[in-house]
């Protein structure tokens, strides 16, 4: 076990080298492989009508005049240690980890990931706990009722909710329950330090639009899994046995059916942490969703690849999580 926790670290370790390989070649290698100046590279992070001086300290600053593989030794320095960059008599530290920083709004982007993480995670984290238990748990019961009015009402409300988009549903909550009709909530988020109880009542329609469309889509893969495993031998094996049939569902039967939920779940998971853009969006939120909408929107190159990069973080993390988990829900699964 842990020969194959080594590595499976040393893997994900790897692969964030690559990632980050990528996404800064992606930046910074094809736009001057495609012809672009290093003097109109400089220009693209400083905004419009930039000052040739305010363009020298960028290229400056971030190397641009040096080969590539001296850039992205700072870069990959500068997530470990940190980076300085100067502007003639205004000096600017950026602190370790140094995802970059914007030359347009001189701020470093890691402390304003760090101001928005809460928000994304606080979405995510609720409405992961609210499409897993609803989800899965409709999914079993639809396999177990095959054919049933339950099983039937349930694939067709999945269904909607998988047809459905987000931005529909967000929006059809909020005008039934905030602004016109109802007025029971008021959506903003509040610090869950700060007051704990509001920050959940906030959060719970952001929390059920999300989670509807997830859930319908795993209660559809979790029925489609149950009705496979179910038809096992071992399954029959078991029941032949004289096993309780709450052991031979859950133990055997729902172990096995989960191990591609806990695949999707972790690319899902790791999505919605590097910014549920749709949802902070309608819900006017200011998380790391609509922080890389706005370095989208004015072109801030620093903000988009750092956001970037943590999500790619996040999605080797949780996949290295997955590959961790599987091999205890699923009994087939060895780690050789």
């Amino acid at each position: 076990m842990a020969a194959y926790i080594i590595r499976r670290v040393f893997a994900a370790v790897l692969l964030l080298l690559v990632v980050s390989a990528v996404t800064f070649a992606i930046f910074y290698l094809l736009p001057r492989a495609a012809g672009q100046s290093i003097q109109s590279m400089a220009a693209q992070y400083v905004g419009k009508s930039p000052d040739p001086d305010v363009i020298k300290a960028v290229i400056k600053n971030l190397g641009l005049d040096q080969p590539i593989y001296e850039q992205y030794w700072h870069f990959i320095k500068g997530l470990v240690a940190g980076a300085n960059y100067s502007f003639g008599p205004d000096p600017a530290h950026c602190s370790a980890p140094c995802f970059g920083y914007s030359f347009k709004t001189h701020t470093a982007v890691w402390p304003q990931i760090q101001q928005r993480a809460p928000i994304t995670f606080s979405l995510a984290i609720g409405a992961a706990v609210i499409w897993l238990i609803t989800g899965i748990s409709t999914g079993i019961l639809s396999a177990l009722k095959r054919g049933s009015i339950w099983d039937r009402l349930a694939m067709g409300i999945s269904l909607m909710g998988v047809s459905l988009p987000m931005f529909f549903t967000g929006l059809a909550l909020l005008a039934l329950f905030s602004f016109n009709w109802l007025h029971i909530w008021n959506v903003h988020y509040v610090s869950f330090v700060d007051n704990p109880a509001q920050w959940a009542w906030n959060l719970i329609l952001p929390w059920v639009s999300l989670a509807f469309l997830y859930s319908a889509l795993y209660a559809r893969l979790t029925r489609a899994g149950m009705l496979e495993t179910m038809g096992e031998d071992y399954i029959r094996t078991a029941r032949a046995k004289g096993l309780v049939e709450r052991k031979v569902i859950v133990k055997h039967g729902l172990r096995s059916a989960l191990t591609p939920l806990i695949t999707i779940f972790g690319m899902d998971f790791a999505l919605l942490l590097g910014g549920a853009v749709i949802t902070e969006s309608v819900f006017s939120f200011q998380g790391l969703g609509a922080y890389a909408i706005q370095g989208v929107t004015d072109n801030d190159l620093p903000i988009v690849m750092g956001v970037t990069l943590l999500t790619a973080f996040f999605i080797v993390v949780c996949n290295l999580l997955v590959d961790l988990v599987y091999a205890a829900i699923d009994p087939r699964v060895r780690l050789s």
